[in-house]
């Protein structure tokens, strides 16, 4: 059925629309499960189509476990595996990946079950036989994981790879990876799943990762509701952290059971001390900073709100302070990221419309345009700044994207290494690590 046919259907029925094309489009299918609310309903379902519709076979359920977690999330994590494991291929790993933290400007990531740590973990490693460390990879038809894993991988990297190894596995067939995101989630999840330049078949909720492998978001039009009135109606088993969230007085949507140690859990990170104090004890001392963003995890000290200019500073002062007071390794981060930002600003230039351009002009700001960009809708023009960067653009309403030290210094005490708040994606060393691997990888 096309996707126009059933917008007017509830999210539950498209969704079993969408579970239907999956299911006879693709021959090797992977659960993604994090132990999280959407992952898990999506888990739930997919599991209840294969038993209703009689379907020969038997889905990949992926876990990567983060080790630091909430006992709860773990209990699920450890009942879903056992209520499925006859009906699924289980692959849970417990493996050093590299994991970006936001609660420290001392460390740029962490490294779940570190072998070289392991007396600080969180928690005991679990010990079922469908656990997978780094002494003992999954290998099937003579294809050996280990040879897709890299010591101490990132975390999407060491995704990628498992994709890769089941796809080859297991004949080579297109491969999908089900991912439980939804576009209620954030701007950014909505724009990576519904913008998509490649979809596939015309599915804006498909997408061609690598040769033969893809990704899907069968609930990316769900929102917080429709979640929790599925497990309700079909009393699907969901993770009972979130009776504890809700007993807490979070609201729906503010409850995350990511990593403590990320951007999207820092702002709740004090709720272990609250639930699980004994997991909260070991935290502290597994990541620095995991206790000062704790205490100022929603204040003006780690970035989440409106942060006021200390008394004497300008903000290209107090980001040049702010700059001393790191660690050298972070702080040539953090200056290489700026230095690339002003000589964008003032050599090549962002897309903005005509209207904006205007309201930058009136604002006092020396600016000319710079041709036509490529990579905004629309095509609008380019600007450059002539002189020194500004200090802030508080007088410019219509956009947050004009270059300033405040926006520097906010990066800073919001621990952004990767300077996503000024756009940022990957420097240029790692895009072309990137670019060297799918080379490498890319008639796999």
């Amino acid at each position: 059925m096309s996707e126009k046919l059933y917008t007017n259907v509830n999210v539950y029925d498209a969704t079993q629309y969408r579970l239907k094309f999956i299911f006879e489009e693709f021959d090797n299918i992977i659960i993604a499960f994090s132990g999280g609310k959407d992952s898990g309903i999506l888990l739930n379902m997919v599991m209840d189509y294969i038993e209703k519709n009689h379907i020969n076979i038997k889905p990949a359920l992926y876990q990567q476990d983060f080790e630091a977690q909430y006992k709860w999330t773990t209990k699920y994590v450890t009942d879903m595996f056992a209520k499925y494991k006859d009906r699924i291929e289980p692959y849970w790993f417990c493996q050093p990946m590299a994991v970006t933290t936001a609660v420290s400007n001392f460390e740029m990531f962490w490294y779940p079950w570190d072998d070289a740590k392991p007396e600080i973990w969180i928690r005991p490693m679990p010990d079922m036989s469908y656990i997978y460390t780094l002494n003992k990879m999954p290998k099937i038809n003579d294809i050996y994981f280990g040879d897709y894993y890299k010591y101490q991988m990132d975390y999407h990297a060491h995704a990628n790879a498992f994709v890769r190894w089941f796809r080859d596995s297991h004949g080579g067939g297109k491969t999908i990876t089900l991912l439980g995101l939804r576009a209620q989630e954030s701007l950014n999840r909505y724009s990576a799943i519904v913008n998509k330049k490649r979809p596939y078949k015309n599915k804006k909720w498909i997408t061609c990762d690598f040769k033969n492998c893809y990704s899907a978001s069968p609930i990316y039009d769900w929102v917080t509701e429709d979640v929790w009135t599925a497990n309700a109606k079909f009393n699907y088993e969901y993770n009972h952290l979130y009776d504890l969230f809700y007993k807490a007085g979070v609201s729906i949507n503010d409850m995350r059971v990511a990593s403590p140690f990320s951007d999207a859990a820092k702002g709740s990170i004090n709720l272990y001390r609250v639930l699980e104090p004994d997991t909260w004890a070991k935290l502290v001392g597994r990541v620095q900073g995991a206790n000062f963003a704790s205490i100022y995890g929603k204040s003006k000290a780690m970035g989440y709100r409106e942060i006021k200019l200390p008394a004497g500073h300008t903000w290209k002062s107090y980001t040049k302070f702010l700059l001393a007071t790191l660690p050298k390794k972070i702080r040539n981060n953090y200056v290489e990221k700026f230095c690339t930002s002003i000589r964008f600003w003032h050599k090549t230039g962002g897309g903005f419309s005509e209207s904006t351009i205007q309201e930058i002009k009136k604002c006092g700001y020396n600016i000319e345009k710079n041709g036509i960009s490529n990579y905004t809708k629309n095509k609008k023009s380019k600007i450059i700044f002539h002189g020194a960067t500004p200090d802030d653009t508080d007088n410019v309403t219509e956009t947050s994207d004009i270059p300033s030290w405040k926006r520097m210094a906010f990066c800073i005490l919001k621990n952004d290494h990767l300077c996503q708040y000024m756009g940022f994606g990957l420097t240029k060393r790692q895009q072309d690590r990137i670019k060297f691997i799918k080379n490498k990888y890319k008639n796999l």
